[in-house]
């Protein structure tokens, strides 16, 4: 399922769901919103424990009125504030900065349902995730793995700059993500991009698939990876490879291709990261609004100082807000936003 292209003159709800308590969550959220990037793009709504988000807003020195609401019919467009909706479903009190906890991990479970419900009902136009920790989201028992939070039938498109790459798989052994390399799964998430950048407004997407050894040299590459590619064509895709993975992300860079179909996870995102960590964020494709998630952790280490960077937060809020909006994907959207706020 691809997000359709509306484009509308009423700014998007975004809401973020603010991550762990015990984290860098609420800080980044909160400086995201009172930076002033945001006023007139989106109408950005927080999900969390509005205590929690008083406490970052004070660490960070941020003197906007905190407004908390029960329900998105209360959202009051153009206000500048930072409203949160509180679910007061969890009990945060005892989460402390630096640790991860049980009732973190609740805590962060419920706004992530609160907020994939808002989005599926269509009550919001995009959904950002905080970051969370694995360790306090697997101590509640609800999850057996992580990667259960990721929805069913989606692919994680990560983006920075003119960079955008896709892996066929996530977290999984790397033995067992070359096994899910077969010329069917290359196909579906070629065409998913495909599709999926047509509908942001790019008229024909070039798109590259990495071959999975050096050099995409070896008969493997060519027997899992070039019947896709086949395929692919043969349906009007715009599609090549297997590419040279070691060269294949700086040709991107360049404007040669639109889009990366990667192998595995690290394959892609190790480009991604080192290309342009600070305004990076990850798209969920396949879902009928938008979502997505920031590429950075929940930095316990060094949560309550208010140091954390923004600029990924920021860039995801903006990115879901232009999506939503239906005025597509600039392709140094997240690029151009880093150096305005750096520079």
């Amino acid at each position: 399922m691809v997000t359709p292209r509306v484009t509308s003159t009423v700014t998007p709800i975004v809401a973020i769901t603010i991550g762990d308590p015990a984290g860098i969550g609420a800080e980044v959220c909160v400086s995201a919103i009172a930076h002033g990037q945001l006023d007139g793009v989106c109408e950005p709504l927080l999900i969390g424990d509005a205590g929690v988000v008083r406490r970052a807003a004070q660490v960070c020195g941020i003197g906007l009125p905190i407004v908390t609401i029960k329900s998105i019919g209360e959202l009051v467009r153009g206000q500048r504030a930072i409203q949160v909706l509180d679910p007061g479903s969890a009990d945060v009190s005892a989460c402390g900065y630096g640790a991860p906890s049980a009732a973190a991990g609740h805590a962060v479970l419920d706004w992530i349902a609160n907020g994939t419900r808002l989005g599926a009902s269509g009550a919001i136009q995009g959904l950002v995730m905080g970051p969370i920790d694995t360790y306090s989201v697997l101590a509640t028992g609800r999850v057996q793995d992580i990667d259960e939070l990721q929805p069913a039938n989606t692919f994680m498109l990560r983006i920075t700059g003119k960079l955008r790459a896709v892996p066929l798989s996530e977290h999984v052994r790397l033995s067992e993500a070359i096994d899910m390399v077969t010329p069917e799964r290359v196909l579906r998430v070629v065409r998913l991009v495909n599709d999926t950048l047509k509908s942001w407004g790019v008229n024909a997407p070039r798109i590259a698939v990495a071959g999975i050894n050096p050099h995409a040299m070896f008969a493997e590459d060519r027997e899992k990876i070039g019947p896709a590619i086949e395929q692919a064509v043969a349906l009007g895709i715009d599609a090549s490879g297997p590419a040279v993975p070691d060269a294949v992300f700086r040709q991107t860079m360049e404007g040669r291709f639109d889009a990366v179909v990667t192998m595995f996870h690290d394959q892609g995102q190790i480009a991604v990261k080192t290309a342009g960590f600070e305004g990076a964020c990850t798209v969920y494709l396949g879902l009928p609004y938008v979502m997505l998630n920031v590429p950075h952790g929940v930095a316990f280490d060094i949560a309550g100082t208010g140091r954390a960077q923004h600029r990924s937060m920021l860039a995801a809020i903006r990115t879901a807000a232009s999506l939503a909006a239906g005025h597509g994907l600039g392709a140094s959207l997240s690029a151009d936003l880093h150096a305005s706020v750096t520079g």
